[in-house]
Parts: C-alpha cells; sequence; structure tokens
C-alpha cells in the first residue's frame, strides 16, 4: 500500500510539473491562452470579486457596532438579531456618507471643473506670456526651444497618422459601448453588494471552512503554518489598506475645509486630487500637491505660496501624528523597502500597483521571514539577524563542539 501511494506521489508531482512547463511556455513564447481565460474568468466573477471587496472594507464596523451593541464580556453567546442590526447600521453609515458626497462635493466639484475650463484661454494666455518674455531674454534657449518644439511638432504629425487614425473606428466603438460598460458596472455592483450581505452574516462560517480544508489537505503543521500566513497578511491588509483609505479620507476632508476657509481656487478639485493621491505612500502627496499647486499658480501667485505652505503643514500632520495613530506599524518594512514596493509596483500595474505594492510586498517579506525563522529552528540556529553579523559561520552547539574537537570549518 505504502508503495502505491509512493508510485501515486510521483505521479502527482510529474503532472505538476508538467502543467508548470506548459504554463510557462504559455505565457512566454505564446499568446497567453492561460491570461485570456483567467481575464474572462475575473470578468465573469466581477460580483463576486466586489463582494468580497465591500465585505472585506467593512468587516470592522460590523464588527464595532457588535461590541457597541453588545456588550457582555464574553460571558454569553451573542443574539442572532445582533448581526442583522450591525449590518444595517454599517450599510446605513456608508449611505449617509454616498449621500454627503453626492450632494456636497459633487455640486462643488462640477462647479470647480466648469470654471477650470472656462479659465482654459485665459491660463493658455498666461503660460503663453511667460514663455514669450522667458525666451526673449535668452536667445540661445529660445533657438533650442524652436528646434524642440518643431521635432516634437513633426513627431506629433507621424504618431497621429500612424497610430491615432487608424484607432479611430476602435475609440468610437469604444465610446459607444461606455453606457453599456456603465450598467454592467452597476449591475455587478448592485449584485456585489448582495453578495456581501451573505459573507458579513456568515464570516465565521466562511473562515471555519477555509480553516477546516487547510487541515484536510495538509499535514498539522502545515495547516497551522499556513492559517499562520493567512492572519498575518490579513492583519497587513486590514492595517494598510482600510487604515490608508480612512487616512486619505480625512486628509481629504481637512484640506477641502481649510483650502475653503483660506478661499483657495478650486478648493473642491484641489481637495479630491490630495486625497485620492494621499493613498500611495511616499510619493502620494507630492504626486498630488504639483498639478494642484500650478493650477492655482495660474489664477494667483501668493495663494499658490500659502498653498504650498499648507500642503506641507499638512502633509507633516498626517505623517507624524494621523498616520501612525491610524496605521501603526501596519507593514514591519522599512522606508526602502517601502519605496522599492512603491516603484515595482507602480512598473507593473501602474497607480493600482503603487497602492497595493506595499501591502503585497509586506505580506512576502513577512512569509519570508517566518518560513526562515522555522527552518532555523529546525536547524538549531539563532533567529535574530544580529547573531549573523560578524560573518563567521553560526554552528549549533552540538556541531560547535565536534568543529572545535577536529578543528575543521
Amino acid at each position: 500500500m505504502k508503495k502505491d501511494n509512493h508510485y501515486v506521489a510521483w505521479g502527482l508531482t510529474a503532472v505538476a510539473v508538467v502543467c508548470a512547463v506548459m504554463l510557462f511556455y504559455d505565457l512566454v513564447f505564446r499568446s497567453s491562452i492561460v491570461l485570456t481565460y483567467a481575464k474572462n474568468l475575473v470578468s465573469i466573477l466581477a460580483p463576486i470579486l466586489y463582494g468580497f471587496a465591500l465585505a472585506y472594507l467593512l468587516a470592522p464596523v460590523v464588527n464595532w457596532f457588535e461590541r457597541a451593541i453588545f456588550r457582555s464580556g464574553g460571558q454569553r453567546a451573542q443574539p442572532k438579531w445582533l448581526r442583522a442590526v450591525a449590518i444595517l447600521l454599517t450599510w446605513a453609515v456608508v449611505a449617509v456618507l454616498l449621500y454627503a458626497l453626492m450632494s456636497v462635493l459633487l455640486p462643488e466639484l462640477y462647479r470647480s471643473l466648469v470654471q477650470l475650463v472656462g479659465n482654459a484661454t485665459v491660463y493658455y494666455e498666461t503660460v503663453e506670456s511667460w514663455c514669450i518674455s522667458l525666451l526673449e531674454n535668452n536667445p540661445d534657449l529660445a533657438h533650442k526651444a524652436s528646434e524642440m518644439f518643431n521635432q516634437y511638432y513633426e513627431d506629433a504629425l507621424v504618431w497621429i497618422n500612424r497610430n491615432v487614425v487608424p484607432q479611430l473606428q476602435v475609440a468610437v466603438q469604444a465610446i459607444t459601448g461606455g453606457v453599456v460598460g456603465v450598467m454592467t458596472f452597476f449591475k455587478n455592483l448592485f449584485i456585489g453588494i448582495m453578495v456581501s450581505l451573505y459573507l458579513l452574516g456568515a464570516k465565521e462560517s466562511f473562515s471555519a471552512a477555509g480553516c477546516k480544508l487547510c487541515y484536510t489537505f495538509l499535514n498539522e503543521d502545515q495547516a497551522a503554518l499556513l492559517i499562520r500566513g493567512i492572519k498575518a497578511t490579513d492583519r497587513i491588509f486590514s492595517g494598510f489598506v482600510r487604515g490608508k483609505l480612512l487616512d486619505s479620507l480625512i486628509i481629504g476632508i481637512l484640506c477641502f475645509f481649510f483650502s475653503s476657509l483660506f478661499q483657495f481656487p478650486y478648493a473642491p478639485l484641489v481637495s479630491v486630487v490630495v486625497g485620492i493621491t494621499n493613498i500611495i505612500p511616499f510619493f502620494g502627496p507630492f504626486l498630488g500637491a504639483i498639478p494642484s499647486a500650478f493650477l492655482i499658480l495660474l489664477d494667483s501667485p501668493i495663494k499658490c505660496l500659502y498653498f504650498i505652505i499648507f500642503i506641507l503643514a499638512l502633509q507633516q500632520f498626517d505623517g507624524n501624528i494621523l498616520g501612525p495613530r491610524i496605521l501603526g506599524d501596519s507593514t514591519g518594512i522599512s522606508g526602502f523597502w517601502v519605496i522599492v514596493a512603491i516603484l515595482v509596483g507602480g512598473g507593473l500595474w501602474g497607480v493600482a500597483g503603487m497602492f497595493l505594492g506595499v501591502p503585497i510586498f509586506a505580506c512576502l517579506y513577512a512569509g519570508v521571514r517566518t518560513y526562515s525563522a522555522y527552518q532555523l529552528k529546525r536547524k538549531g540556529l539563532p533567529v535574530p539577524s544580529s547573531s549573523y553579523a560578524t560573518h563567521e559561520p553560526v554552528w549549533p552547539e552540538d556541531q560547535l563542539e565536534a568543529v572545535e574537537k577536529t578543528g575543521k570549518h
């Protein structure tokens, strides 16, 4: 019987290796059929994914309402109606926030956009006058700028003829299909809300079922290690993603309040840009402040200076007071690795990668650290990195005695 199990294990390993080779060949040398099917599968499962995302973001709010309503000290089981009431209150809060957004911020944002479009000609003339005055005082710079603009003009004509014109038909089709895309999105979002209600109502049952599957297909040590890794991943993501979204929301509201108080132009638009870009760690404040400051500069240079001072003060408040209170040390990685994660994530997945790159890298870092500690303990080696700072072999005590006796390494 053991011999048969041995052959079965070897057969499964061979099949897995063949599948991995075929997958690698498809991804590298062919048209990525696997990715095409994966995109189709994601499109089909979009409502389920929306439901998971909503449930994951709203779970702490549901838990908070449950603790606030039912304070038994852990001595009595929670009544069945408590979860339904907590979910209802959570979505009521979401509805109030959305109503406030639609009734307060969106009209102001629309006025700012209309004002910006109306002043576009004035801003263009202002920038043109700056460039003319700068070039008149620097003839050499004017000559180089003229050559550069001519080259850009020729390149632009070539780009339009080769790329823009052939794709006009595709663009028209995309525009005409935009209404269908919006309707599909809202349909998936509505179904996702329904799915999130089921997930929030039975989140403990789903968690228990997942743990049961881990212990079903893995041995006890491997299952415990996997569950520990999943909990660490949840801690990192919940601490960073939820915390960063809440932090950016507060920063956007503060920016809108003080920008309106100081009468900065385009206060709603600037506040939305600052709040959204603030979700990107490290680089986010600069990505939002630079275009906002330039926009205010076109209207009033002195207000632009005041805005820069205000943004610096706001980011100091966020970085030293608000951010640490909300986020804490949720990622557990140094600033160097944060920059690396942002650059790599942004290069692979754009803006979304700049935001999600940090928690993903933090999860990988925590996994490698946990696995390293697990293996070092099995080998009887010290876990702290300071034990390896001397670059000398770190032997377990029994091996060290044998080495000292033989005089060999």
